[in-house]
């Protein structure tokens, strides 16, 4: 009976123990996900469920400054509700692994039989436990530790998505703005033109088809102005959803100048290397593929096992007297011997294996791709700076001159006006459009690009844009950082010449314009 007994406490001490060397270790690892979001350039984490009030102070001390893209990200970091789903996400992992390293729990079973016709009952005690689960204990607990850190891949993968999208966010908001002020000066400008036409018409110096006309045009330039407004203000809100804020918080200021091209690209084969050995989500693809295989390969050893149970059972006779002793149960592999099984963990595998390969092909040929996307955006916003914008500065310049000598009419010049304004607004989209494709080809890399570190300078702001050609247009220092000359956007109404409030005709001719002044972006 001792021996019996000692059966029994074996049996439990060896469940008991089997189960605690399966068991993972506390903690959701925040620091190891801090260390590869800091090698891809990323910043850290707090991983606070909820903001702390240090947290707090900073975000306030953040949206009291200007908005730049970096400090969104750190908002971001503390307040976007896409993190704390990935905080969720990692305790589900966390539990999942907990339940995987699990023994389960024993059974108990209890009988009372009583003899028919006769006196006595049958008293039967028993305990059994599920014998699979104690052979594959050490092998399940492998692979839970395996898929934490798949899944630590992954959810670092996510937040570094969360910050290239902010950055998107905020690249796309202050394009987007700049256009919308570059709107509101055409739209300012033709209204203008529209005012003076209306003027010649009454004095009888134009028909009624040119004022129709530039009606017409001062009309299709306040829709702009509105669309653009609209598309300014959806960019903002989709930024403060993005970073995750609202009411108060929502009322940051940002500048209206962009980050000009860096001098030098990156090697498309240098990006392709880190991108296959950096990427997040192929890192964790690559794991998942690891364990499935793992699996299969246990699947493949216990298939014959079945449901088996080992257990110890104590009976009490209806005589009284009392048998006790070991039992155990295993399933007969007659009709299924675990073929299913097997083949549904090596079809899983299978299919793992061919998501990471097209992963990796997709992945190859979107860092040839972006690499290519951004190098064209970036030769459009050089064409821009060396070649269109000085052509129409030069014939905003020759115009001005014309007009003065009255060869050509106000209406030709405000339309060259116009024209120089398209050319910048074109400028600045390019830029814009530059970047959110360098933020496109850094989600494919998984990390910040090594050009970033040669960065050249900022764009002109709008208003200096906006200023008149005597006042703020020598752009010389548009390669370093600084505000705008503060001027109102009425740059088209304050040329010399515009000033036709007294005869419905021009005024007296200034002097010439001062020289051409530097292009956006050009070296001092």
């Amino acid at each position: 009976m001792v021996k019996q007994k000692g059966l029994v406490v074996s049996l439990v001490s060896i469940a008991v123990l089997l189960s605690g060397c399966a068991t993972v270790q506390p903690g959701l690892d925040p620091p190891q996900i801090n260390r590869l979001l800091a090698a891809r350039g990323a910043p850290q984490l707090g991983w606070e469920q909820n903001g702390s009030g240090a947290d707090e102070a900073l975000v306030t001390k953040w949206l009291g400054e200007p908005m730049t893209a970096e400090r969104a990200v750190r908002v971001a970091m503390l307040r976007s509700p896409r993190l704390q789903e990935e905080y969720a996400r990692l305790g589900l992992a966390r539990a999942d692994i907990m339940e995987a390293v699990q023994v389960a729990n024993p059974r108990f079973t209890i009988g009372n039989l009583n003899a028919l016709g006769g006196p006595g009952s049958q008293l039967t005690l028993g305990l059994a436990m599920p014998l699979v689960d104690l052979l594959v204990l050490p092998a399940r607990a492998r692979l839970a530790r395996s898929d934490f850190e798949r899944a630590k891949l992954a959810i670092a993968a996510s937040v570094l998505g969360v910050g290239f999208d902010v950055e998107s966010a905020w690249y796309d908001y202050v394009g987007t703005q700049q256009v919308a002020d570059m709107r509101a000066a055409v739209a300012s400008g033709m209204s203008t033109s529209a005012e003076l036409a209306r003027r010649f018409y009454a004095a009888g110096n134009i028909s009624e088809l040119q004022l129709k006309r530039e009606e017409a045009a001062a009309a299709q330039a306040r829709i702009g102005a509105a669309r653009a407004l609209v598309a300014a203000r959806m960019a903002r809100l989709h930024l403060n959803t993005t970073i995750g804020l609202s009411g108060a918080d929502a009322e940051w200021q940002t500048s209206d100048r962009l980050p000009l091209p860096v001098a030098a690209e990156d090697d498309p084969v240098l990006l392709e290397t880190m991108a296959n050995q950096g990427n997040l989500a192929l890192l964790a693809q690559s794991r998942e593929v690891d364990i499935l295989r793992d699996a299969a390969g246990i699947t493949r050893k216990t298939r014959l096992i079945g449901d088996a149970q080992i257990g110890f059972e104590r009976e009490r006779e209806t005589d009284g007297s009392v048998i006790q002793g070991p039992t155990g149960s295993i399933e007969i592999p007659i009709f299924n011997q675990g073929g299913a099984r097997v083949q549904r963990a090596e079809a899983r595998y299978l299919q793992a294996r061919a998501q990471l390969l097209a992963l990796q092909l997709k992945t190859d040929n979107a860092v040839r791709l972006g690499a290519e996307r951004v190098r064209v955006l970036s030769d459009i916003v050089k064409t821009h700076r060396d070649a269109l914008i000085p052509a129409r500065e030069t014939v905003v310049e020759r115009s001005q001159q014309e007009q003065n000598f009255m060869l050509i009419g106000v209406f030709e010049l405000i339309q060259a006006k116009t024209q120089e304004y398209d050319a910048y607004q074109g400028y600045l989209e390019a830029i814009r459009d530059y970047w959110l494709a360098r933020l496109d080809l850094m989600r494919v890399v998984g990390a910040r690009l090594p050009s970033e570190q040669e960065a050249t300078g900022q764009t002109p702001s709008v208003s200096e844009i906006l200023t008149p050609r005597g006042i703020a247009m020598d752009h010389s220092g548009h390669g370093a950082a600084g505000g705008g000359a503060g001027v109102a956007p009425q740059p088209m109404a304050d040329m010399p010449g515009m000033d036709h409030s007294a005869h419905g005709a021009p005024a007296a001719s200034p002097e010439p314009p001062p020289p051409a002044h530097r292009h956006p972006g050009s070296p001092s």
